[in-house]
């Protein structure tokens, strides 16, 4: 029997650079309900350009949502878990966005290009459902919400040869405020001809920038990064690589170490909860959560997310059992949230969250590889840090910490 009207799938959506992937013969994956490139060449290769030189990274599959008004700073704090209205402009900051019980609905980034100005970056999967609650969470504050994510590219070049690459293409009356960036800051720059908001910030573990920019200029901007830094090592990076990057550098995943279930005390980023922001009044803001949070903060953990260091060959991957020791695959204490094998470090690494009494540093269990017991180690997070003397390039890296405390 046939339908009329009825619909497949929806088709997977496609970003302002999609030709470019299709062009360089990107495997493409969904992702998101976007269609976008796994890899170019080799996972391998991919990463390594980074670590070693730089990778361009389209991303612009992020929501981008605009608050502005008297009184952003004043809905932001509301809205979300940290002190906006305590960033200056110019700057930017890594926050959530909580449910009342306190549950993450995302991690998010945003930057203030303006006193009234705020504009949140949240990841695709949940973009839809930020600009809603955003603008519910607004009701009775005089801002206007607005969705750019349709209209607005972003584009990263990150590794050590970043700031080279990147300063290459810029205008000459912005290459030294490009520059002398700080990290999580942003400033507004004309790129290879094109006016976009360069920001310090990335998801790799190295230095480098995230470039907003208008999306009918995504194209010649993608291409002149990719010309100006071919001959200094530059690749094209899909999202394989950018996991496995992330990963080292111990940055959550939204699905993997963040979501509904998860608190940001569970994740060990209590410090992006900030119990004590308070009105211009001296009054503590209510923001949305505020109380199941501040109970979590008091209570014991549950659980406790932890990095865990291979000592064998086989990556433990997503959802695979944590276990107390290789002689029981049915004494689990945890579940693997990330996994896989290290190209920087030569071993496999993993995120998982595990009982307290298991967390310490230095603790030796196993993961239930496909019912084979593989060694594993607790240590500290990240797994990698780039050498010293290079611009940080990562908020306060996560703490497996038995219990919660209150950081930045």
């Amino acid at each position: 029997m046939s339908v009329v009207g009825s619909a497949g799938p929806p088709p997977e959506r496609t970003g302002p650079l999609h030709d470019e992937h299709v062009a360089l013969g990107a495997a493409l994956t969904p992702f998101a309900g976007w269609s976008m490139p796994l890899r170019y060449s080799s996972d391998l290769a991919e990463h390594t350009a980074v670590r070693a030189a730089a990778g361009l990274f389209d991303l612009s599959h992020m929501g981008e949502i605009r608050v502005t008004g008297p009184d952003a700073a004043a809905m932001l704090d509301h809205a979300l878990v940290g002190h906006l209205s305590a960033v200056g402009v110019g700057r930017a900051r890594y926050t959530m966005i909580c449910a009342e019980d306190g549950g993450v609905l995302d991690d998010l980034v945003v930057y203030r290009p303006g006193v009234d100005d705020y504009l949140v970056v949240a990841n695709a999967s949940n973009a839809d459902l930020v600009l809603a609650e955003l603008v519910a969470r607004g009701a009775g504050f005089d801002v206007a919400v607005t969705d750019e994510s349709a209209v607005t590219a972003l584009v990263a070049v990150q590794g050590p040869r970043a700031v080279e690459i990147v300063t290459s293409v810029t205008a000459p009356d912005d290459v030294a405020a490009v520059t002398g960036l700080r990290y999580y800051a942003g400033l507004r720059a004309t790129v290879a001809g094109t006016p976009v908001m360069v920001a310090r910030t990335g998801y790799t573990g190295e230095d480098g920038f995230e470039l907003f920019a208008p999306a009918d200029r995504a194209v010649p901007l993608w291409r002149a990064l990719l010309a100006a830094g071919a001959p200094l090592g530059l690749v094209p990076v899909g999202l394989a690589a950018r996991d496995s990057l992330r990963l080292e550098a111990g940055m959550p995943l939204y699905g993997n170490e963040l979501d509904r279930t998860t608190t940001p005390f569970d994740a060990g980023l209590a410090r992006v909860v900030r119990l004590d922001k308070t009105r211009p009044d001296g009054e503590p803001v209510a923001f949305v959560g505020r109380a199941a949070l501040a109970a979590r903060a008091e209570a014991e953990p549950a659980r406790v997310l932890v990095g865990l260091r291979g000592l064998g060959r086989r990556a433990a991957r997503h959802g695979y059992p944590v276990v107390r020791s290789a002689g029981d695959l049915a004494d689990v204490v945890g579940e693997v949230t990330s996994g896989a094998p290290s190209p920087t470090l030569g071993h496999p690494v993993a995120m998982a969250y595990v009982a307290p009494e298991v967390a310490a540093q230095g603790t030796e269990l196993a993961v239930d590889v496909r019912g084979r017991a593989e060694p594993v180690r607790v240590v500290a997070l990240p797994f990698y840090r780039r050498p010293a003397g290079a611009p940080a390039a990562a908020p306060a890296p996560l703490q497996p910490t038995p219990a919660p405390t209150l950081e930045t």
